[in-house]
């Protein structure tokens, strides 16, 4: 029987860039399990750093189908691996596992996937990407040599671009990303564009980046708090509010935000000191930051409204899109950015 390994990294994928952002410092990888007859008996993510990774996800989610809830009484990740490894050593042979990201082979907030798939007994690993972690790297020589089936760079390239934050992170340099709310036909006016849900998931990222970069002339009309309330968080990131003229009112409720930095500036050189950004504006901010965004977040509700269209004359190169409840969301590298 020949796999079709596209169609299944490609599931794989879809489910991961869902989790984008949200699992920072560590990267987003998807992982799903074929059984010996090519059923598909599961499908998950990493969904936020110390919980799970994937392969542990997917062994956790395809074991309980067969009822078996005990692994639910654990607590974490690491006391997970450990009972799967105990309970249902060699319980997968036959089954396949595919990852976007090798598994990985050290030991840090959760146990090393690689050893995981090997006890379990799985007979083939399909992989999208190569860790560009050394330290993490090295797990189909060790999976070969335990003798299971190995098969690797199916669907590499996009498997890397889902890579990329956590590529800048290992380099030590910042990952800067665009967020947008409009509607179907463009426009960005009004408040709250986008849906409830859509704005946890913003919040959601709130508590992941280092710094949150606006505009002047935003701040200034909406008198925002910019926290992450909506995600159930007294965490909120640092804010640098990029104006010409510093006639801000500091009695806007971001600056009283417990613990958060608030920068004034005619610049973006504060963004060189933080690894993970997110930018939020309109049009003027858009062009404004061209030259620095890695990748733009676009929430797309499926409603029209009236107003002023914006220009996204950037050179955008589609990563992904999914919907979420009545938005469209979609990740996009910036072609345009003078040196990636």
């Amino acid at each position: 029987m020949v796999t079709d390994h596209d169609f299944y990294m490609q599931l794989c994928l879809g489910h991961a860039w869902r989790y984008q952002g949200l699992t920072w410092p560590n990267p987003a990888v998807g992982a799903l399990i074929l059984d010996k007859h090519g059923k598909i008996l599961s499908i998950a993510a990493h969904t936020e750093a110390g919980k799970p990774h994937a392969e542990l996800a997917a062994s956790i989610e395809a074991v309980r189908l067969l009822g078996d809830r005990e692994i639910d009484r654990l607590d974490s990740a690491e006391a997970q691996h450990a009972w799967l490894m105990q309970h249902y050593a060699g319980f997968f042979e036959g089954a396949t596992i595919y990852v976007t990201l090798e598994p990985c082979m050290h030991a840090g907030r959760t146990p090393p996937c690689a050893l995981l798939i090997r006890t379990l007994g799985f007979s083939h690993v399909v992989i999208g990407a190569y860790d560009p972690n050394p330290i993490a790297a090295g797990a189909p020589e060790f999976l070969r040599k335990a003798g299971i089936d190995v098969t690797t760079g199916v669907l590499e390239e996009a498997c890397t671009a889902l890579l990329y934050p956590f590529r800048k992170e290992q380099e030590g340099l910042p990952f800067i990303f665009f967020k947008l709310a409009k509607h179907q036909n463009g426009t960005i006016s009004g408040r709250h564009v986008s849906s409830r849900e859509s704005r946890e998931h913003v919040h959601r990222l709130r508590t992941k980046i280092d710094l949150l970069v606006i505009g002047g002339d935003t701040v200034r009309t909406d008198r925002p708090t910019l926290d992450a309330r909506l995600a159930g968080s007294d965490k909120a990131p640092d804010i640098l509010i990029y104006t010409s003229h510093d006639d801000i009112d500091r009695n806007i409720p971001l600056f009283r935000v417990p613990g958060r930095r608030v920068f004034v500036e005619k610049s973006f050189a504060s963004i060189r000191n933080y690894r993970f950004v997110m930018i939020e504006g309109g049009e003027g901010m858009f062009h404004h930051t061209r030259h620095l965004v890695d990748y733009y977040l676009f929430f797309t509700t499926d409603r029209f409204a009236k107003g002023k269209k914006i220009d996204l004359d950037a050179n955008l190169k589609s990563l992904h899109s999914f919907k979420n409840d009545s938005d469209t969301i979609s990740w996009f590298e910036n072609l345009h950015k003078e040196s990636k």
